[in-house]
């Protein structure tokens, strides 16, 4: 799954230029989902305190499904981590619109150079939205990209930057490729690096809780892979660099 994000204020051009890309990307085959970030404090999808989902909510219910002919919502009582929201995805794109705690490369939409500088980073790959209406061609060393003539130019630069987000884990828990995610994201952005070079894509240690792989930091691989192997080198059969599956049923 590759993921691009689109952030930039509001009537910057991010639904215009997500909307674009969807439908880009479909065309040639794709299967692309979306995460669209609301910013308004008081958002509810299901904003009546009388309907039979809200009752379920006051309730207690901490997860709360309506489910319709023709669609199913899943309402949770929490704001989600964007990679927890991911792991719901099996497209083959996923474009974020106004998601900014994803290590993914990031298009900026804006109205003037201002807005830009404010938002720029080393996750930012190019700009469009508004701006782009002036015809300028590059703008803070990115390539701008105007949405609504350029569709087919801006699905072929998103096919060729986007990959699968990096984790976003604190510095003093990983690091082992020498650098922080955030960081990581960067130099594979500017080819100084390799999406690979995540030490966390081939983990030594690998975890599963009811189907779900668990993403480990090196140190906790490493403290969890010799515990295991140190109980089970006491027992007839074990051999030294063989593989060692447990399982757990509680």
């Amino acid at each position: 799954m590759k993921v691009i994000a689109v952030n930039g204020i509001t009537k910057s051009g991010k639904t215009t230029v997500c909307e674009v890309l969807i439908a880009a990307l479909t065309a040639r085959g794709y299967s692309v989902g979306s995460v669209k970030e609301i910013h308004f404090e008081q958002f509810k999808i299901d904003p009546d305190e009388k309907t039979n989902t809200n009752r379920h909510k006051a309730a207690g219910s901490r997860l709360v499904t309506a489910r319709g002919m023709y669609e199913t919502d899943i309402l949770y009582q929490s704001m989600l981590p964007i990679e927890d929201i991911l792991a719901h995805y099996e497209q083959d794109f996923v474009i974020l619109e106004g998601v900014t705690d994803c290590n993914c490369p990031r298009i900026i939409t804006a109205h003037n150079q201002a807005e830009i500088e404010e938002r720029i980073d080393c996750r930012a790959v190019a700009v469009a939205g508004v701006i782009s209406n002036t015809g300028v061609k590059e703008l803070c060393g990115l390539p701008v990209f105007n949405p609504l003539t350029e569709a087919e130019a801006l699905a072929d630069f998103v096919e060729k930057m986007a990959f699968t987000p990096l984790p976003d884990f604190d510095p003093d828990c990983c690091s082992k490729c020498g650098y922080t995610c955030r960081e990581l994201t960067g130099r594979i952005i500017a080819g100084q690096a390799k999406r690979e070079d995540c030490v966390l894509i081939e983990q030594e240690t690998e975890l599963y809780i009811n189907g779900k792989y668990i993403k480990m930091v090196p140190f906790v691989q490493d403290v969890l892979g010799k515990a295991i192997c140190a109980i089970a080198g006491t027992l007839d059969g074990y051999l030294e660099n063989s593989e060692v599956v447990v399982k757990i049923k509680r």
